[in-house]
């Protein structure tokens, strides 16, 4: 290897698109510390992950100020379970220099062991906030699909999560892509342990471009079916089977997989992974079908509209003794889950009264209308008696007038 021929080491290329970059893996320098891009664009993808997740836990049935705790254990557990994950499969690497194990600035984050860490803390918290764990993981995974989608641009720059070469148009190389590729192919190398035939002159599958999109595209799909959910876990399920299969394929391209003797943990583990989400959630379905009921979401349950009812007082400053002697007024403001068609009071009603069968003076002039009626009937009967009397004293005056004629 000539190291003249070699890239510069921040020098990254695209040779058949025509695309050439320079990017240093430091962004910029506070008193004396290096700010990684790497760790940047995990932040970026953190943020927009929880703007985009947090207003939408309400849907799913979970109070937003019980979520955000859940969340935050959750990262603080993905990042310890990353690292961890990684050092431990890298366990010879690092025995010696203990130091470097919290030295996450380089990369040295796997996946896995962060999805592992964020669900067993996650739960944890979910379980003394009395939060649901299955509608939180549907709308949690929507977020982590965002945040993988644009945390892989971390390994761009660092140019590291490659694959092996290719002559595909989307194939990239760099310096630094170039120096590890020789490194490992060396004889203590780990990709020529690993059995792999690398030359580091060519290009290399953008391993990083794949999964990224992979990511961003799922987002897209599972957010848009989440709304058309069937019970809780469904989503969580759809990811599970989604990122699984990616992976699978992805990390067979992959030159720096953690290794298990020659099995790679990853692919193994991916493969597992979708298998196992496609059975249960055919069993689901087909469970589903049979008894609807048993597959309520918690999202239309009284125990989820409470307990976001109640933190909605409590952001608003409302006791719960003031709850308690306000209650019949409380219930008008419990747009969740009332019906405003069963609320009226007699002042509306009467208001409906006046719209459509008039005023109450109107109503008592047909009081007043109604008294006469009697009396009028009363008089018309008299007259008709006088009538009839008079007919019957013709009728004998005439009767006698017969009997003299005789």
């Amino acid at each position: 290897m000539n190291e003249t021929t070699l890239l510069e080491p921040h020098e990254i290329r695209f040779p058949e698109l025509g695309w050439k970059f320079s990017i240093d893996p430091t962004a910029f320098t506070v008193f004396g510390i290096q700010i990684q891009w790497y760790g940047i664009l995990i932040t970026i993808g953190l943020i927009l992950a929880l703007i985009y997740v947090l207003p939408k836990t309400k849907r799913f049935g979970i109070d937003p100020d019980r979520a955000i705790d859940v969340i935050i254990g959750g990262v603080i557990g993905g990042i310890i379970g990353a690292r961890l994950y990684y050092v431990l499969m890298r366990w010879d690497e690092y025995k010696w220099d203990l130091k470097a194990i919290i030295n996450t600035r380089q990369g040295g984050l796997a996946i896995y062991g962060g999805i592992i860490g964020a669900f067993l803390v996650g739960y944890i918290i979910a379980r003394i906030r009395k939060v649901r764990a299955l509608p939180m993981l549907d709308v949690t995974v929507l977020g982590l699909l965002i945040g993988q989608g644009i945390g892989r641009w971390g390994n761009f720059v660092n140019q590291e999560a490659f694959g092996t070469n290719t002559g595909s148009f989307l194939g990239m190389t760099g310096g630094t892509i170039q120096r590890t590729i020789a490194d490992g192919m060396s004889m203590d190398g780990d990709m020529y342990k690993n059995g792999l035939e690398m030359l580091w002159e060519k290009p290399v599958h953008p391993c990083f471009l794949y999964e990224s999109v992979w990511c961003l595209l799922g987002f897209v799909i599972l957010a848009f079916l989440s709304k058309r959910r069937k019970y809780d876990g469904q989503i969580f399920l759809m990811y599970l089977a989604w990122y699984g299969a990616e992976r699978f394929l992805v990390e067979g391209l992959r030159t720096d997989s953690l290794m298990l003797g020659n099995i790679r943990v990853s692919q193994a583990l991916s493969a597992i992974i979708f298998v196992v989400s496609v059975i249960l959630q055919i069993i689901f379905f087909i469970r589903r079908k049979r008894d609807p009921e048993c597959f309520e979401l918690y999202s239309n349950t009284e125990e989820s509209h409470k307990l976001i009812e109640e933190s909605r007082r409590k952001r608003m400053g409302i006791s719960k003794e003031d709850a308690k002697a306000g209650s019949s007024d409380d219930d008008e403001d419990l747009d969740i889950f009332n019906d405003d068609d069963d609320d009226f009071d007699e002042d509306e009603l009467g208001a409906e009264n006046s719209i459509l069968g008039g005023d109450d003076d109107d109503d008592d002039e047909d009081d007043e209308d109604d008294e006469f009626v009697p009396h009028i009937a009363g008089e018309n009967t008299d007259s008709e008696n006088a009538d009839d009397e008079s007919d019957d004293d013709t009728e004998d005056e005439a009767s006698d007038d017969n009997k003299e004629d005789n």
